[in-house]
C-alpha cells in the first residue's frame, strides 16, 4: 500500500487508539475513501496484528453488539436465572468470544461440537482456559445486533433490519482501509445457511447451494473485499430504474476512482454497463451471455470454425473524452464451442488466444479466491439464526482484510514461510482471548488449561521485583496452544 513504510514509522507501540481515530472517515478531510489522507491514516494505526483486525471490528461496532446483547439478556431475565451473568457481557468477553470463534476456524473445527472443543481430554486447552462452555453457549444464544421491540416496524421496509446498523457500520469502513490495484473483480458470495431467512437464495452451482448472497467488489490481486452488498431479493430492487446487473456493478464502483478495470462475469457484462463505467473513467472486461440483444449474430455461432480461432466485432461511439471503442471477441477454445468476451479496453487481433481472454482469466478470480481463503479457516458455527450467520461472515472477511493490510504494511513478515495466514489468525485469536484469561478468577479443572491460566496470571519474578507492569503473554499462549495439536490437524 502507498506510504506503508512512512506509516509504520508513525504507528504507536501499544496498538491502542481512541474512538475518534477509528471513526476518522466521518471527518470532512476523509470524505472520499481514496483521498490521500484516507489511504495513509488507517495504515498508521496498524502497529500489531490485533490493531489490524480492529480497523474493521471497531469499538463502535463492539459497543453496538454489547448494548443489544445485554439489553436482550435483561429483557429475557437471563441474569435472574443465572447468577454468574452478573454485569452481563463486557468488552473483554466479546473480544474473547470473537477470538475463540477465530481459533475454532484456525483448527478446522467448524463442524465440531463446542462440547468437543471444551473436552478436558480431546479438546484444546485454550478454550477451557478462556471461559466455561456454558458462558460460550450463553453468548451464542443471547447475541443480538438490534432492538427486537422496534424490529417489526423497521423490517416492513428493510429485510436486513436485524443487522442493518451493524452491517452498515462495518461495510462503510471497507473502502477507507485499502487502495485497490489497477484491476478489480465483481462477483457474488454465498454464505452457507439453511435456516429461515426472508432472502435466502438457492444456487445449485455453489457447494453450499442454500445461503445468504452478497455482491462483492474485490481487488483482483489481493482479494481484499473493498465493497459488499447483501442481496435482499428481486422485490427489493424491482422499483429500481436500472437493470439489476448494471445497478450492482455501478453501486459497488460508485466510489472507485479511475483509471481502473472492472472484471465481471456474464451475469453483469453488457454494452450499456461498459458505457456507464467509461463515464466514471473505468473500463470493463467480462464474458457475455449469448442472449444479449446487442450481440451480432455472426459471432454467436461456433459451427464450422477452427479451434483456437477468434473473430472480432467493434462498436465505436462518441464520448466525453473522444471516441469510445467496445470490442467483442468470439474465441473458440475447442470445436463447436465458443466464448464471448466484451471489453472497453484497447486490444489487438492476435493469431491465437486473444490477450483480453488471458487478462480475463488472470483477473476474474478475485471474489472466488476470497471465498476459498475464507472458507479454509472460517469461524462459522452451526446456527438457526441468519443474523448470526451474517456476523460470522463479518468476522471472517474482517480477519482476511486485516491479514491483507498486515501483509502489505509488513512485506518482510515471515518471509519464506508457508501458512502465513494461519499463523496470523492464530496470533489474532490468542491476542483477543488473552485479556479475559488474565481477568479470569475461577480456574479450569484440566491440567493444561490450568497451567495456561496460571502462566498468564503469574508474571516472571524479575518483573515483580522491578515493579514493572506485566503484559501477559504470547509465550504462554503460544507454548501451551502449540503443544496441544492433535494428529491430522494443520500445524
Amino acid at each position: 500500500m502507498e506510504n506503508a513504510a512512512h506509516a509504520r514509522n508513525e504507528a504507536s507501540g501499544n496498538g491502542s487508539h481512541s474512538d475518534s481515530e477509528y471513526d476518522y472517515e466521518d471527518r470532512e478531510e476523509y470524505s472520499h475513501p481514496q483521498s490521500p489522507a484516507a489511504r495513509t491514516h488507517p495504515v498508521s494505526l496498524v502497529s500489531d496484528i490485533p490493531s489490524a483486525f480492529e480497523l474493521f471490528f471497531t469499538r463502535a461496532i463492539r459497543a453496538l453488539v454489547l448494548e443489544m446483547t445485554n439489553l436482550h439478556a435483561e429483557r429475557t431475565g437471563y441474569g435472574l436465572r443465572n447468577p454468574w451473568w452478573k454485569a452481563g457481557m463486557g468488552e473483554a468477553e466479546l473480544r474473547a468470544y470473537a477470538g475463540l470463534l477465530i481459533l475454532a476456524g484456525v483448527y478446522r473445527s467448524r463442524g465440531e461440537a463446542a462440547a468437543s472443543l471444551w473436552d478436558a481430554e480431546s479438546g484444546r486447552s485454550i478454550f477451557r482456559a478462556t471461559m466455561p462452555l456454558k458462558a460460550f453457549y450463553a453468548y451464542s444464544t443471547l447475541l443480538r445486533f438490534d432492538d427486537r421491540e422496534t424490529r417489526a416496524q423497521r423490517r416492513s421496509s428493510d429485510k436486513l433490519a436485524a443487522v442493518r446498523e451493524l452491517w452498515d457500520r462495518w461495510a462503510d469502513r471497507l473502502p477507507y482501509m485499502y487502495n485497490p490495484g489497477p484491476d478489480v473483480t465483481v462477483d457474488e458470495q454465498l454464505v452457507p445457511f439453511r435456516g429461515r431467512c426472508p432472502f435466502r437464495q438457492y444456487m445449485p452451482s455453489k457447494p453450499a447451494k442454500y445461503g445468504i448472497k452478497s455482491w462483492i467488489l474485490c481487488d483482483a490481486k489481493s482479494s481484499y473485499a473493498w465493497k459488499m452488498q447483501v442481496y435482499l431479493g428481486k422485490n427489493n430492487s424491482a422499483s429500481r430504474k436500472k437493470p439489476r446487473h448494471a445497478r450492482v456493478v455501478l453501486d459497488l464502483t460508485a466510489d472507485l476512482l479511475g483509471p481502473r478495470n472492472v472484471t465481471c462475469d456474464n451475469f453483469f457484462t453488457s454494452y450499456e454497463l461498459g458505457q456507464r463505467l467509461l463515464d466514471a473513467n473505468l473500463t470493463m472486461l467480462g464474458t457475455v451471455r449469448k442472449n444479449r440483444p446487442e450481440l451480432p449474430t455472426a459471432l454467436i455461432s461456433a459451427k464450422g470454425r477452427a479451434a483456437f480461432s477468434s473473430e472480432f466485432a467493434f462498436a465505436t461511439g462518441p464520448g466525453p473524452g473522444g471516441n469510445r471503442t467496445t470490442t467483442l471477441v468470439s474465441y473458440v477454445p475447442k470445436k463447436n464451442k465458443n466464448v464471448l468476451v466484451m471489453t472497453t479496453l484497447p486490444c489487438e487481433r492476435p493469431d491465437r488466444k486473444p490477450e483480453l481472454v488471458l487478462k480475463y482469466n488472470a483477473t476474474k478470480g478475485g471474489v472466488d479466491n476470497l471465498d476459498k481463503l475464507v472458507a479454509t479457516y472460517s469461524c462459522r458455527r452451526m446456527t438457526s439464526r441468519w443474523p448470526v450467520a451474517v456476523f460470522h461472515n463479518i468476522l471472517d472477511v474482517s480477519a482476511y482484510n486485516a491479514y491483507v493490510i498486515w501483509r502489505e504494511t509488513n512485506p518482510g513478515w515471515l518471509s519464506g514461510h508457508r501458512n502465513k495466514r494461519r499463523f496470523f489468525l492464530e496470533q489474532l485469536g490468542k491476542a483477543l482471548v488473552a485479556p479475559l484469561i488474565e481477568k479470569r478468577r475461577g480456574l479450569p479443572r484440566s491440567e493444561a488449561s490450568l497451567a495456561l491460566v496460571r502462566c498468564v496470571h503469574s508474571p516472571p519474578s524479575s518483573v515483580v521485583s522491578a515493579g514493572l507492569a506485566y503484559l501477559p503473554p504470547a509465550p504462554c499462549l503460544g507454548r501451551l496452544v502449540g503443544s496441544d495439536v492433535r494428529p491430522g490437524w494443520d500445524s
